[in-house]
Parts: C-alpha cells; structure tokens; sequence
C-alpha cells in the first residue's frame, strides 16, 4: 500500500512520516537549511505479523503553495492519504488545495490528522475537529476518522499504526496479468557502480530483472533493460502494480529521463507506450471554484508525474447539457496539450489555472486517441458514454456498438493499458452487427446504382467502390468486409474491379479473337509487358481495334494497364507483386525504391518506376515521398492469378 501525506506546510507531514518510519524524507541540504520539504520524500514501515501483506510505502510530500506541482507528482497513484492539520494553525489555504487534489484524484480512502496537538488544549483541538468535518463535507474524504497526534512525544501514534496496519490488510492486489507495465517516473539519479536509476509509482502491470523498457514519451523512442529492480525498498527480481519501484536501467543516460515520463512495456507483443498530445477526459470542476469552466481556457495538466500546458474544449455537459462546465458538475471535454504526454484510459487528471495558483478540476481519462474533427457529434459523445462504462468487456461492446466505422482491437487495447492480442490470434478490426449490416447493403446498392448507369464497364475497382459506398470505413475493415462478401458470392472481384455476380463484360466475337492471340505474345514479353502498336503488329490487328480490346480486357480484370498502351498479363503482374513483398521484408526500412525493385526484377529504371507506380494506384502500394510502402491491409495479388480465357 502506497500512503501520501499532504497538508499546509510546516504542519509536521515529514516529522510524522520519521516518528513512524524512522527515515527522514528531507534528503536535500537545502531541505535541511530552509526546515521545509522541496522534494518528494519515500519511506517504508514493515507490517508486523504479516509476511503476506507487502510493506506499506510512504511518499512525503512539500506544502508549500509554490510546491503543488511536487506534491501532484507523488499524490498520483497513492491508494491511502493523510491530511494533516496542525492544531494551532487550523485549516489553511494548502490544506484546502491538497484536499481538492485528493478528491479530484478520486481518493476515498485516508484519514485526516490534527497534529501537534501537544501545543493546544482540549477546547482547541475540538474546534479544529470541527473545522475539519466542514471542510471534508462533500468530498470523499468525508466519513475519512480524524486522529488527534503528536509526534515528539508519540501521542496517537499507536492507533495510527493499526488504522495504518488494518488498511494494508484490506488493500487488494492490484489483478494486472493482462495489463502492459507502466511507472511514471518522479525521480532520476546516477549511481557508481550501477549506472541510471529511476523511481516511481507503479500503475499497471508488472517487471522484472532482464525485461526490455521504453521511455513514453521520447522524442528519441528510448529503449533500456531492466539491470536491477527495489521494490518498497527492498531488493527484488520484480515489480507489480501498486509498489514505489526502483528500476536500474541500461542502455539510457540520466539526462534522457526527466520526471513526467513514464516506463512502459517495450517490444511489438505489448505496445504499451501511448504517446499523445490530445485527449478526451470526463472532468469534474471543483465545487469551490468561484466560475464556469470555459471553452478555451488554459490550464495547467498533471497526470501521472507530469505538468503541461494545455487548453480545455468542453464537449458536453453531464449533470445538465451546457457549453460550459459549472461548479460541482461533470462534462465530457477534450484537453489540447502543447507537448505530447504518456495516457491510457482510466488515468487519473488534475488541472491547475493557467499561473498554477490553485486547482481547478480534475477527472478521468477517456480515450487517449481524441479525434482532431467530428469531436461534439452525437456519435462521438455516444463513444465517450461507451468509454466511461467500468469494465474493459462493457467498454468494448459499447464502443464496438456505437463505433460506426469499426474498432481496431490493438488500439482499444493500447488505450486501456492491456497488452494488444499477437498478430494473428484474431482479426484487429471488428464491425457492429448494425453497422457491419448497414456496410454491406451500402456496397449492393452502389454496385446496383453503379451497374445501372454504366452497363458496359464491369465495375468500380475496390478503391473506388469504398469512396462510392464507405467512404469513412477504415482500409482494414474495408478489406475483410470485401472479402467476406465475395467469399458468400455476394460480389465478385476480378483483379482489382469489384461486380455483382449477374453483371458481366461480354466480349465480343472479335474480342475473344485478339484475346486468344495475344495472350501467347503477353507471356512471353515478361515483365517488360506488350504495346499496343507492337501487338497490333504482330497479330495483324488493327490498332484501334486492339486498344479497344485490351482496354476492355483490362476491365475485366484479365489484364493490366501498367501505362498509357503498355500491358502485362496478370500472371506476370502476380510474379511482379511477389518480388515487391519480397522486396519489402528484405529491406530493413520497409521501402520498396525504385532501385531496389529494379535490381530485384532485372527491369530498366523507367520500367521499374511505372509498375511501381501502378501498384500505388491499384492499392498494393502506397507512396511516401520517394518510396512505396507495402500497404498492410491488401490482399491483391495473394490469390491465384486469372488468365485469358
């Protein structure tokens, strides 16, 4: 169990924390000079009598009010607080700030302690109980037990060990097999012999000895190994959620980590990092603030170990539909961050006002992949409902409902903090039933309209018929939903061109005489491909007559138009797509140049470039500056290749 004390300052957070523990959380000699905590401060007190309840963790906190950023940095990811209140000062103004920040952190377990109660009468320390049930009115801290203590002489100090004691029995484990780890970084320090080390709070997941990290966010993509782990102190192979960790890592320098980032789960089979500077949260304005909350207002954003700025949209309100977010009421909002932070769903959020003199809100993270458009849309605010269910499988279900245009299982499982399914165990992309329904009569009525208006061409090819028919339907789920119409024989596709199965090109009698007589000539020209001019020449055809035919040949997906005049049999275009996929796994990059594939083909420059730049316009390829990237949703040319007949 994790306990974060918070309070105005000098009222004896750190002195209590070295009564009960025997450490001394200022480590600093500026903290020693000036009497007050700067930074974060960690202890740990064993539980007696319990080798299965793991020691109960400390974070120190400052007081001061130019501080709060500190303090917000250690109170993230505590799971029991200490309010204190010293019984001659009473309640005071960072007493009221750090309990807004418990509250808005959703804390609702802790008690409150009224300290130095050795220095006041009976009358006084009654008054300040008092005082400190109106404050806790409201909040959920509110039914926390109010301890009168008195560190010098140990006064309470007993019963606050067993209310402590009890409270880490009744801590549950933290269930995060199928969570990816996560620890947001407050500390980062060298040590002789031992390299960089970090510390934090771990919030998802678990560690070990040997286990490859990555640094969210870094501009750089850092990768480490875990060299050594502490856990609560102590010296261990791993960590899980719930622990103060220390993780000793190799392969980045101190001055590659700063406090605010976070250690995630490396590698392709976990893909925890998230980085983002959008988000959609649920946000509560705290009650005391004296205004709405507007559109547009900059703020402060403390999540996890981090502060930046950003500026808050208010989507929709909650409690009652308003532009603006009143005073104790809830709305859906999308934070704008000026610098991209680490997120997943379920993070908690403060905010601060934009000079950082008091908290304001703070809420939940939704979805850490806020789209930049369509962001106030009714179904974009049926989504946030379906993000703000509390299990993962309701989440799910609700978004695989409400999403029009399909969800991805990797990106649901990105945001959430899970580990992604391994490629292969399930398709990514599902379809609602509603929605997967609605898609496929789109595709029949396009074809249908499609047919009708232009009888003698066989059809849309798939690029075309999902910009007539699904415009907004992502490629991947575009592709499988493809491949299950024609699978049923709903659709028919011949090479790139998509049809209904009672619409057919008919050739004429002269078509399937030239198709009979150049199909000989288009083999043997390889992957040169054949003229129009030179086939006509050869087959003794006449030129328009033969531009005509291949056209129509092309259209029934026997053939390719590679260029203006210029074919290739589709068996060759099968072979050329082949040595494209090959070239694309051998490159380290995955490019596929121009001059890589020339190499792979034999093919002059020209000629290299013009089949690459048909397979960009078929949907093979895609075009990125000068090179080609293998699109990961295709599926041309993996089936067998069509002749003509």
């Amino acid at each position: 169990m994790i306990v974060g004390t918070a309070g105005h300052i000098d009222h004896g957070k750190t002195t209590l924390v070295r009564a009960l523990t025997g450490v001394d959380t200022d480590r600093l000699p500026q903290e020693k000079a000036r009497g007050i905590s700067i930074e974060l401060g960690y202890a740990f007190l064993d539980v007696p009598g319990d080798e299965c309840t793991p020691r109960i963790g400390f974070i120190d906190v400052p007081g001061h009010e130019r501080l709060v950023h500190t303090m917000l940095a250690g109170a993230t990811g505590i799971d029991f607080a200490l309010l204190l209140v010293a019984a001659d000062d009473g309640v005071m103004p960072q007493t009221r700030e750090h309990l807004a920040v418990l509250s808005l952190l959703g804390l609702s377990r802790g008690a409150v302690l009224i300290t130095k109660c050795d220095r006041v009468d009976a009358v006084r320390i009654a008054q300040v109980r008092g005082d400190v049930a109106a404050l806790l009115a409201g909040t959920p801290l509110a039914d926390a037990p109010v301890l009168a203590v008195a560190a010098p002489t140990g006064e309470g100090l007993p019963a606050l060990r067993e209310l402590l004691f009890a409270a880490a029995r009744e801590t549950p484990p933290r269930d995060g097999a199928s969570d990816a780890f996560r620890l947001a970084i407050d500390r980062a320090f060298t040590l002789d012999g031992v390299g960089t080390v970090v510390t934090g709070t771990v919030h998802a997941g678990r560690v070990q000895v040997g286990d490859e990290l990555a640094l969210c966010p870094s501009p750089t993509g850092r990768h480490a190994r875990v060299r050594s782990l502490h856990t609560q102190n102590q010296a261990a192979t791993q960590a899980h959620a719930g622990q103060r960790c220390a993780v000793a890592l190799a392969g980045v320098d101190k001055h590659e980590v700063a406090r605010g980032q976070w250690l995630v789960s490396a590698g392709a089979g976990a893909g925890a990092g998230v980085e983002t500077d959008r988000l959609d949260a649920l946000l509560t304005l705290w009650h005391g603030e004296p205004r709405p909350l507007r559109s547009g207002t900059p703020v402060h954003v403390h999540l996890g170990a981090s502060d930046t700025m950003g500026t808050v949209a208010v989507l929709a309100g909650v409690d009652a539909a308003a532009d603006s977010l009143a005073p104790g009421s809830r709305a859906f909002v999308q934070i704008v961050l000026q610098a991209p932070i680490g997120a997943w769903r379920g993070d908690r959020i403060v905010l601060r006002d934009n000079s950082a003199t008091r908290t304001i809100a703070g809420g939940t993270v939704l979805d850490p992949f806020a789209p930049v458009r369509y962001r106030r849309t009714p179904q974009r605010l049926a989504e946030l409902a379906a993000w703000s269910l509390p299990t993962a499988a309701q989440r799910f279900e609700a978004l695989l409902a409400a999403a029009p245009h399909g969800l991805s299982r990797a990106r649901w499982a990105r945001a959430e903090g899970l580990t992604p399914p391994a490629a292969g165990d399930a398709p990514d992309w599902d379809l609602g039933p509603a929605q997967r329904a609605a898609a496929r009569s789109a595709v029949i009525d396009t074809l249908r309209r499609f047919h009708a208006s232009d009888p003698d061409v066989p059809g849309p090819d798939a690029a075309r018929l999902r910009r007539l028919a699904c415009p907004r339907l992502p490629p991947p789920p575009w592709s499988a939903l493809l491949a299950e119409l024609q699978a049923e024989g709903v659709v028919t596709v011949r090479g790139a061109f998509v049809h209904l199965p009672e619409h057919a090109l008919r050739l004429s009698a002269a078509d399937e005489r030239i198709a009979q007589k150049v199909a000989p000539l288009l083999a043997a020209a390889g992957f040169d491909g054949s003229w129009v001019r030179d086939l006509a020449r050869d087959t003794r055809e006449g030129e328009v007559l033969m531009r005509t035919t291949l056209a129509r040949l092309a259209q029934r997906g026997e053939l390719h138009q590679v260029a203006k005049d210029l074919y290739c049999a589709s068996a060759t275009m099968a072979q050329l797509a082949a040595h494209v996929r090959s070239v694309a796994a051998g490159a380290a990059d995955g490019a596929v140049t121009a001059a890589r594939f020339r190499d792979a083909t034999g093919l002059g420059r020209k000629r290299a470039i013009q089949i690459l730049e048909y397979f960009d316009r078929i949907g093979l390829l895609r075009r990125v500056g000068d090179e080609h990237r293998l699109r990961s949703d295709t599926a041309l040319f993996t089936g067998p290749a069509m002749t003509m007949r």
